[in-house]
Parts: structure tokens; sequence; C-alpha cells
């Protein structure tokens, strides 16, 4: 970060004191953030966002009085246009798709390695400072407009995904797998649980298999051929 640079104002939420301590301190070493607040339940996280008006949420979701997508709505709902990045152990899906619709900017399911946090912040960083380099009446073409969005959990943007994949079905499928017990999902099942056709649910488990996301074996049964099981990929 240069002298002239502006730092990228952070509040941090969580209501373990031990975490919210750990996950600042990572931030406060990155260069070209700042914590301008902790905050501990969803009250005191409302009010500081409106005090302080940072850039950036670091955003649990189990809090105390409030949860964290509740927290979000009233944010938005006020016209508070910072962006987050939900950190919580909430795997169910209604929770990710609320968390989409709300516009946040990532969601990282706990518990997970600091350096994926460093990574997740690092491409953040990246992401503001092109989206900053933009003059706001500048008109942009598409290759333009795909460079500057993201897929939010992949890091990848919308041009590196192949034709027919979006990035909020992958996000979607993704949760699924996060939330599947240790037999995993099938094509039909992931389908049911996102809501999307059995062959668009199965297209989605092969593309996160490509990539690494998830692995895939077969369950083999009486008879017919056997079924495919996809799980998240271990970690």
């Amino acid at each position: 970060m240069t002298s002239e640079a502006v730092p990228i104002r952070t509040v941090v939420v969580d209501d373990d004191f031990m975490v919210a301590r750990l996950h600042s301190s990572t931030v406060a070493r990155l260069d070209g953030f700042e914590v301008v607040g902790v905050a501990s339940t969803g009250g005191q996280a409302l009010a500081m966002v409106k005090d302080k008006r940072p850039d950036l949420v670091l955003l649990d979701v189990y809090l105390p009085d409030l949860t964290g997508l509740e927290v979000l709505r009233r944010l938005r709902g006020i016209g508070v246009d910072c962006d987050v990045i939900v950190i919580s152990a909430a795997r169910d899906l209604d929770s990710l798709r609320q968390a989409m619709q709300s516009g946040v900017y990532q969601y990282l399911v706990k518990p997970f390695e600091l350096e994926e946090l460093r990574r997740r912040l690092d491409e953040y960083a990246r992401h503001r400072a092109r989206m900053r380099g933009q003059d706001p009446g500048t008109t942009v073409e598409q290759e333009e407009a795909d460079r500057l969005f993201r897929t939010g959990s992949s890091g990848r943007s919308r041009t590196s995904l192949p034709k027919g994949i979006s990035a909020e079905t992958v996000q979607l499928v993704s949760g699924a797998l996060a939330t599947a017990g240790d037999d995993g999902l099938s094509a039909t099942e992931c389908g049911e649980a996102v809501g999307i056709a059995r062959s668009s649910a199965r297209r989605y488990l092969e593309y996160l298999v490509e990539s690494g996301a998830a692995d895939v074996r077969h369950r083999y049964g009486s008879a017919g051929r056997p079924e495919r099981r996809y799980q998240r990929a271990a970690q």
C-alpha cells in the first residue's frame, strides 16, 4: 500500500471473544486494512456500522440477540451499502440464500485456516482496487463487466466459468454439499435441495468435481447402474 492509499476500514462482528480477537489481529496485520471496531452482538454491530461507516464488515450469523442476517437486512434497509463477508458456522442453505440475496461479497464457513481468510481478504482488496479505479460515469463492455464481478466462494471471475454455469448456482450447490451428511448427495437430492432440475444439479456437481471442490464415489445397489454420490472435497 502506498502512503497515499486509503486503508480498507473494517468492522469485525463475532460473539466469541477469542475468535473476534483472532480475526481482528489477522485483518490488522494485512497491508491495506484497518480495524475500526469489534462487536459481539447484533445491536452493537448495527450501532458501530452506522457510526463508523466501514468499507467492509466480517459478519458472524450466530449472535446472542439478532442474527447476523437480520443485522444485514436492517443495514440494507437504511441504505448502508458496505461490503460484507459472512464468516459463520451456519451451513444451512436458507442462510446462504439470504446472504446472497442481501449482496454479501463472500460466505466463509467455519472452521477454516487463517490463511484462507487472508486469501479472501486479499482477493477483496484487489477487487475493490479495480472498482475504485473506474470512473463512476464510465460505461463498460461485457468483458469488463465480467472481470469486475466475482463468484464469491471460489474467487474466480465469471469469465472463467464454463458456459451454462452460473456463479450463484455454484454457491448454492456448494452449500448443499457443505450441509450434506457423510453419505453425500446424489444429483436428484442436490436438485431437490437447491431447487433445480436433476440434470442441472448433475452438471454443477460434475463441475465442482472437475474443479477440485467436490469428490464423487459410486454406491452399488442390488441392481442397475451404480449411483454417483457427491461430497465436498476434504479440506
